[in-house]
């Protein structure tokens, strides 16, 4: 088997395997954990290949960028989409619900309501809005509240869209504080309770 032939066979392996599960509307491994994966050479060497560079164009889109970035993919590849059985619309639905991860990620812990609008289209109106963070409880993406009071969405926990090695460093730093809070809290206990033992020792002593 040529060369040439063989690479292209390994390379539409890869992207029906790797690239199409996280880019389909009906898998949730988009939303979940899927490491370096545009870090693996064997998806890397794909963003050179003619044939397949707009495979991992569209990956980068859905791992790493929001909705924007796919409609402006889609507006000039909508062909593409169709090949991979793609319908746009279940693409965009994806899409809202990544991109509105991604605003949740962002560390404030307090999403507007206007932001909302403006990541997952100018036509969403507030209700619409409210009903893409219920479907993002709904998918267990985030767990958050909605204050409509002050038109925003307070977030208590959000799906990391990737997950890395910068996500394994900051989770190392939180694990290394809780750590260190329960340690302070054990010792505080443990000083109270000599204190308190102190304390009751004298008054016995008092007593007799």
């Amino acid at each position: 088997m040529p060369l040439e032939r063989f690479q292209n066979i390994v390379a539409t392996y890869i992207v029906r395997i790797k690239i199409v599960p996280v880019i389909s509307p009906e898998s949730s491994s988009g939303f979940y954990i899927n490491c370096d994966l545009l870090d693996m050479p064997a998806i890397g060497q794909l963003k050179k290949d003619a044939k397949h560079a707009l495979a991992y164009q569209l990956l980068k889109i859905f791992l790493t960028q929001r909705l924007d970035a796919y409609l402006e993919f889609q507006t000039a590849n909508s062909t593409f989409l169709k090949s991979y059985g793609l319908v746009h619309e279940d693409c965009i639905t994806k899409m809202r619900l990544i991109s509105l991860v991604d605003l949740g990620s962002g560390g404030s812990g307090q999403i507007p309501y206007a932001l909302i609008r403006d990541t997952l289209g100018c036509l969403i109106s507030e209700d619409e809005v409210e009903m893409w963070v219920v479907k993002e409880i709904t998918a267990k993406l985030m767990d958050c509240k909605m204050d409509k009071m002050n038109d925003v969405v307070i977030v208590s926990r959000c799906t990391e869209r990737v997950f890395s090695l910068h996500q394994w460093e900051t989770l190392r730093t939180k694990l290394a504080t809780w750590r260190g809070n329960i340690a302070n809290v054990i010792s505080t206990i443990q000083a109270n309770k000599i204190t308190e033992d102190g304390s009751q020792g004298v008054q016995g002593l008092m007593i007799r």
